[in-house]
């Protein structure tokens, strides 16, 4: 097969995978897998060495990829926004019918541009997305799509605002290495959203006192214990995290396990923190679109954590999914 044959095939195939990733998205029946009951394995389990895939050593990506054989599986990633500086990599991977697989080793590698020099390979750990079953929501639980793992690389340097990422997964299974590509991104594109550094902005987020009805600003089944306080009346004063989050109208299908996750560390850390849960959409209902919390932010997707300091500053940032432990070491260091 010639080159250009096997660049076009290569095109093909991702062309395929992204008809694939955003026919799962759209239909919301996917991201992340089946929720377990107690007792089970977490899947958790930290990152593969560097050394048991490729070195880039100034390749492409397609060089990279090579001959390896295209993985029948896809990466999905679990997030849109990526900024010049450090940035955290999520991701989800599927079979092609949409069962989530958490089985692989895999390693990310990245380029600026189609024929950039390829940056890896960047191998992901495997964080859990369960909660102890006092911190489960019915919500979570009877939803056999609910997020139960997420691969995470982290520490990921960008650079060139508005320069295309191309990205390449190297997955290890049963012993064989394939290599699929992922969507391609834009640096910068949304550069609205707050990011570490920056000052939160200041939002009244709706509490218990100010409905008579929990379900008009709730939809996790039982409500969760995060609309005691407004988010105005603490910025500035001491430390928050605030999820911004539909468990029950998620596209992704990741709203509700992450706000049993923030239930969790919320109970971990009770009194150190203010916890805030808001909601995404006017009185719960998509088609009246986003509420204007979620429009001070300028979210393009959700879920969404942030933590912000008593200073109002934000110290770390969430896109789609996250592991209680990342989460609670993260607020920790924002304590200390």
């Amino acid at each position: 097969m010639s080159v250009l044959s096997a660049i076009k095939r290569a095109k093909l195939i991702a062309q395929r995978k992204s008809a694939v990733l955003v026919a799962i998205v759209l239909v919301a029946v996917l991201l992340l897998g089946g929720c377990g009951g107690d007792g089970e394995e977490t899947g958790a389990r930290a990152a593969p060495a560097a050394s048991e895939f490729p070195p880039s050593e100034g390749k492409t990506l397609q060089q990279i990829a090579g001959r390896l054989p295209e993985a029948e599986l896809v990466v999905s990633p679990a997030g849109r926004v990526y900024d010049v500086g450090s940035n955290r990599f999520a991701f989800g991977v599927f079979t092609l019918g949409g069962k989530q697989v958490n089985d692989p080793d895999i390693a990310l590698y990245f380029a600026d541009g189609l024929d950039g020099h390829a940056r890896g390979p960047f191998p992901a750990r495997v964080d859990s997305l369960k909660t102890a079953a006092p911190f489960r929501a019915k919500t979570t639980a009877d939803d056999p799509t609910a997020a139960t793992t997420v691969y995470v690389v982290g520490g990921v340097k960008l650079q060139h605002k508005g320069g295309e990422l191309t990205m390449l997964a190297l997955i290890r299974r049963d012993g064989e290495l394939q290599a699929t590509r992922l969507p391609s991104v834009v640096i910068g594109q949304f550069a609205s959203v707050p990011d570490v550094g920056d000052r939160a902005p200041q939002i009244h987020t709706p509490t218990k006192d100010d409905v008579a009805d929990i379900a008009e600003i709730e939809t996790r089944i039982p409500p969760d214990t995060m609309h005691e306080q407004d988010f105005a009346d603490v910025l500035g004063r001491e430390p928050i995290l605030i999820v911004l989050a539909t468990p029950q109208l998620c596209q992704s299908r990741v709203c509700g396990p992450t706000v049993d996750i923030v239930e969790e560390v919320k109970a971990r850390f009770e009194g150190r923190a203010a916890f805030i849960h808001m909601e995404i959409y006017n009185d719960n209902d998509p088609s009246k679109g986003l509420r204007p919390e979620v429009k001070a932010f300028n979210l393009p997707t959700e879920p969404w954590a942030f933590i912000v300091d008593q200073k109002g500053r934000i110290t770390a940032r969430f896109e789609g999914a996250f592991g209680g432990e990342e989460l609670s070491q993260a607020l920790e260091r924002t304590l200390d």
